[in-house]
């Protein structure tokens, strides 16, 4: 379930509260008049089912709520109310597969934008890399991949691709073709003082390195597993499985594969230079190709699921049109 809190002012109170009211899979409607200052208005709380949630929202932004008075979204980790379970079950679909789009969005909008806290995390991220390839260490590897911020733009971009919101993509764009460039430019620079200082060497990086040839070696193999991350990325974020998200950042070589390109370069060794960045280019596009058609995927369902559940009740309020 969900708990919205809800500003409205006093001459749209009356059809917000009947918009909430013919809403399927509402419950526990609170109207406390006059209560807002800033904004003034009444305060209006109710809890909705997940999956009911994003039609609502769409509502309540269509009617100007959103510029005259404010929306508020709340998780609710437990509920024990009849009357919920009963708002559950009238409204369609599983609450664990809703797509919320405004949530996705604005989740997307905060992890996409190019920061100084972004490009730190990315080029940290590569920079561990650097050393677990080196090294050819697995767990270095691995927790570079933890670290990298890169599946938050990739996530915009398929975002913004489906929900038709071009400064979303572009923004989501422009992280990656800017973050990346420059943390393997840093890691580059950051190989070189390592080089100078004894710790990295030349000789060391023509070892064979078992753990870590395959960043540079991509293949079909690599295509299928970023097909599968876009997958599983994609429903970790519509469905806040966050601990799914992490293994979605360790079963994909974006970090790694730039890590390695910028070693590559370094030293001179252009095979493995074009063999990483081919690495990094499939498992970039895989991701986008499937996390896009996979939200297109949830796109279409809901409005599959909504269409049943207008057929069956055919008296109840509609609250929007079909996702976007």
């Amino acid at each position: 379930m969900l708990h919205l809190r809800l500003i409205a002012p006093a001459d749209r109170s009356e059809s917000v509260i009947e918009l909430l009211e013919g809403t399927v899979g509402t419950a526990h409607l609170v109207v406390l008049p006059g209560a807002a200052r800033e904004p003034a208005g009444d305060v209006i709380m109710c809890d909705v089912a997940r999956e009911a949630g994003d039609d609502l929202l769409r509502a309540l932004r269509s009617s100007g709520l959103t510029e005259h008075g404010s929306i508020s979204v709340e998780n609710i980790d437990l509920s024990l109310s009849e009357r919920a379970d009963r708002a559950q079950e009238d409204a369609p679909g599983e609450g664990v597969d809703a797509v919320l789009w405004e949530s996705l969005s604005e989740a997307t909008h905060e992890e996409s934008r190019l920061t100084v806290t972004y490009l730190a995390f990315l080029t940290v991220a590569t920079m561990l890399a650097a050393c677990g390839v080196l090294t050819d260490s697995a767990i270095l590897i691995v927790g570079a991949m933890v670290v990298g911020p890169e599946f938050g733009p990739l996530a915009g971009v398929c975002t913004g691709l489906v929900r038709r919101a071009p400064r979303l993509a572009l923004r989501s764009l422009t992280a990656l073709l800017v973050g990346f460039p420059v943390a393997m430019l840093l890691t580059g620079a950051f190989s070189l003082v390592m080089d100078g200082v004894g710790l990295f060497s030349k000789e060391d990086f023509l070892k064979p390195h078992p753990v870590s040839e395959f960043v540079w070696q991509p293949d079909a193999m690599s295509f299928v597993v970023a097909l599968l991350a876009g997958v599983a990325g994609i429903l970790s974020l519509t469905s806040s499985k966050s601990g799914a998200l992490v293994g979605v950042a360790i079963s994909v070589t974006t970090v790694p594969a730039a890590a390695n390109a910028a070693l590559a370069l370094s030293y001179g060794n252009l095979t493995e230079t074009w063999g990483s960045f081919a690495q990094l280019l499939v498992n970039l596009g895989g991701i986008l190709l499937a996390g896009t058609l996979t939200l297109l995927g949830q796109k279409l369902f809901w409005a599959r699921m909504r269409g049943r559940t207008s057929a069956r009740a055919p008296g109840a309020r509609s609250t929007g049109a079909t996702g976007s």
